[in-house]
């Protein structure tokens, strides 16, 4: 399928993007969508335009003057975006996707990615898993997404999703604090022994919360994050387990279909990608409840007398930093 804009190649890629390249992923992102093009005798040329409208509409017009071979427009997170005036047919829009379709886009597949960050907690014997959910007034199609992979794992394991332990907070560390100090604060029986988490910065709040709390991870709780994000996931003590974004894999998909190497279906495709976890050590068998330290210690190890530990199927623990 070919997609070039112009019968006169010039081995350039024109990737348009809102605010990308000033993200923590950007690197993997461009890592991908360079590695494609360079193998393929191009080069990448990146417009950065702030998610302003005017400015956006001013690159795609500059890039389709120097006649770029390809075109591909990025979003900072998985969304819909309205597609920019004069963009060419043919156009393949990366971790987001065009308003009424048209365009073949790439997108992280978030609800697989929120099931099997509750299956590695199921696996491990947990039945109280918590969901820390983003609260924004704009909420991401992420959130929805993961929700639902959540809920779809915990009913497959015969597990009724307990409303209480879906909470809502800011995406950052304060957030996550703020919503552990709810979970724990849940009576005895109903507090979780696992959290999953909307993305890692929630998890390193949680850790926070946890330590004051006197709760050691994971023996006490165990807790999965989301975006492998780098200097925070590996960074924690104990390191995160986590879903890792895939971001170099999208940008290299989003490239190839771009320069036509990748044949698709149709021009409205939306292709999803796997996010696979990424083990550390954030997870261990649960306790028979989660007890802050001024609670006394009442809880019992999984393993040992009083708790019980169930195989989950269709989840297979791999190795350290490895992926199910």
């Amino acid at each position: 399928m070919a997609r070039s804009l112009r019968t006169r190649r010039t081995r350039t890629v024109g990737l348009l993007s809102d605010r990308i390249a000033t993200t923590p992923y950007a690197g993997r992102l461009l890592s991908g969508a360079q590695d494609v093009a360079l193998s393929n005798d191009h080069l990448v040329v990146l417009v950065n335009t702030d998610g302003d409208r005017e400015i956006e509409v001013d690159a795609v017009a500059t890039l389709a003057s120097h006649q770029v071979d390809a075109m591909i427009y990025a979003a900072m997170w998985h969304r819909l975006v309205p597609v920019p005036e004069g963009l060419p047919p043919g156009t393949v829009f990366l971790d987001c996707r065009p308003e009424g379709g048209g365009f073949p886009a790439v997108v992280p597949d978030d609800e697989r990615g929120g099931r099997a960050a509750t299956e590695v907690l199921l696996a491990s014997g947990h039945r109280r898993i918590a969901y820390i959910d983003a609260d924004e007034e704009d909420l991401p199609i992420a959130s929805g997404l993961r929700l639902a992979g959540y809920r779809a794992a915990l009913l497959e394991a015969g597990i009724t999703p307990d409303p209480a332990l879906h909470v809502r907070a800011e995406v950052n560390a304060a957030g996550g604090r703020s919503a552990l100090g709810r979970l724990i604060a849940l009576p005895p029986r109903q507090r979780p022994t696992g959290i999953f988490c909307f993305n890692d910065r929630i998890a390193s709040g949680v850790y926070s919360a946890a330590h004051r709390a006197g709760l050691e991870i994971p023996r006490d709780l165990s807790v999965v994050g989301y975006d492998d994000q780098q200097l925070i996931a590996a960074e924690l003590d104990p390191p995160l387990t986590t879903v890792a974004l895939p971001h170099e894999a999208m940008g290299r998909w989003a490239t190839e279909v771009a320069l036509g190497i990748r044949e698709i279906e149709k021009d409205g495709e939306i292709h999803r990608m796997e996010c696979p976890v990424v083990l550390r050590s954030s997870v261990g068998p649960p306790l028979t409840s989660i007890t802050p330290a001024s609670d006394g210690p009442t809880a019992t190890p999984s393993g040992r007398t009083g708790a019980t530990t169930e195989a989950v199927p269709g989840w297979q623990p791999g190795s350290e930093e490895g992926t199910p």
